[in-house]
């Protein structure tokens, strides 16, 4: 085992987790210990998925509105969703789908009490106020793994005219209830189990390489990564019902996001913000277009600048934890997370639009993210460069 240095950390995450299959069932129940009368339902694309389960919070009596997030949010979406919750007179927010509608759900539950406009409180390429106060009640029900949100203290909003995406961040963003339920992943696409899955992986290995790294989130990674490296490729390539590869995603993402909110990630997630505002592209696609190219360069750029950094012999455990070998090398890491990339047929970023010649104004942006922060050592212009175009 390898330790970053002294332990000196805190740790935040939701009030309460819970975990399992068929505890979806419990929700209405949660919802009515938040102490709410009416509630604003946020779901994804298709709001069909939840018509069960705004039928049970309806018979617990609550009065449930609801409120639609089909693409990623953005700062317009969340003005309309506001508009909404302030009609119906909400006093608490449940937010059932993918990462789009938890961090949709979490900045309506947020913002609700702040007044302002969301632009006050964004980072990056807002005001970057610090919210206060006490947000509205808020209940999180991932339905795919991936994003961690649930965990999270931070909502991800993308802005057209910026052309980047940028965080809501503060306490206020913790849900009071995360509610996982494995159970919830049966039917997903295998494309979106490969995608949200790989998402997963990058947010548990970013925070075990973090320049933040911390005895909790070191543990909670490596359970993690084991889970992930043993029913990732599984649970998307597999045509047969596996509870065990379900609950091991589950998991997997419930862990990443409790290791990026506390342990911060780095420079996959640093070029991932910028790209969801240039591009049209899916976030876990993207991270996992990335990964191996960032793993790389990371690798390379410590050899060379800080070779007693503690990430370096965090390369040869987590290549252990990925392969299951041990005496696994750092570049067997990388091999591994390119070999289950191409498994998976996870496309470069060149399919989603990028190009050459928008490499440096990619680079300019993903140089401010906030992301880049945690990662192990700063990297200069012409690796970022290198990371963007081996990405393609």
């Amino acid at each position: 085992m390898v330790t970053a240095g002294p332990a000196v950390f805190e740790f935040a995450t939701a009030t309460r987790i819970v975990f399992g299959p068929g505890r979806l069932s419990e929700a209405p129940a949660l919802v009515r210990g938040l102490g709410a009368e009416r509630v604003l339902l946020v779901t994804g694309k298709n709001p069909g998925r939840a018509r069960g389960l705004r039928a049970a919070l309806e018979a617990q009596g609550l009065v449930v509105s609801t409120f639609s997030v089909e693409g990623e949010p953005t700062v317009d979406v969340v003005r309309r969703g506001l508009s909404v919750l302030a009609q119906a007179r909400c006093e608490a927010v449940v937010a059932l789908g993918g990462g789009s509608a938890l961090d949709a759900g979490k900045a309506l539950a947020a913002l609700a009490t702040q007044g302002g406009d969301p632009l006050d409180y964004l980072e990056v390429i807002g005001r970057g106020q610090p919210l206060t106060g006490v947000a509205l009640p808020f209940l999180a029900i991932p339905t795919t793994a991936g994003t961690g949100s649930e965990v999270t203290r931070n909502a991800v909003l993308g802005s057209k005219e910026a052309q980047v995406k940028a965080s809501l961040r503060g306490p206020q963003l913790l849900p009071r209830v995360a509610l996982v339920d494995p159970d919830l992943l049966i039917g997903a696409p295998p494309s979106v189990l490969a995608s949200s899955g790989m998402d997963a992986l990058s947010q548990l290995i970013e925070p075990f390489l973090s320049a933040r790294a911390n005895p909790l989130t070191d543990a909670l990674a490596r359970e993690g990564l084991r889970r992930s490296a043993r029913s990732l490729r599984r649970a998307v390539l597999s045509t047969e019902p596996d509870a065990e590869a379900r609950e091991d995603l589950a998991l997997a993402s419930l862990f990443g996001g409790l290791c990026l909110a506390n342990s911060g990630l780095g420079a996959v997630h640093g070029f991932a913000a910028p790209l969801g505002g240039m591009f049209d592209a899916p976030h876990g696609a993207v991270c996992a277009a990335l990964l191996s190219a960032v793993l790389e360069t990371n690798l390379r750029a410590l050899r060379e600048r800080a070779p007693e950094h503690p990430a370096l012999p965090r390369y040869r455990e987590l290549a252990t934890l990925l392969t299951g070998r041990e005496g696994a090398s750092a570049e067997d890491a990388i091999e591994w997370v390119e070999s289950l990339r191409g498994a998976l047929s996870i496309p470069g970023l060149a399919r989603h639009g990028l190009t050459v010649e928008r490499v440096p104004e990619l680079v300019t942006k993903a140089r401010a993210a906030s992301s880049m922060k945690a990662n192990p050592l700063p990297l200069t212009d012409a690796e970022l460069t290198h990371i963007a175009t081996r990405a393609l």
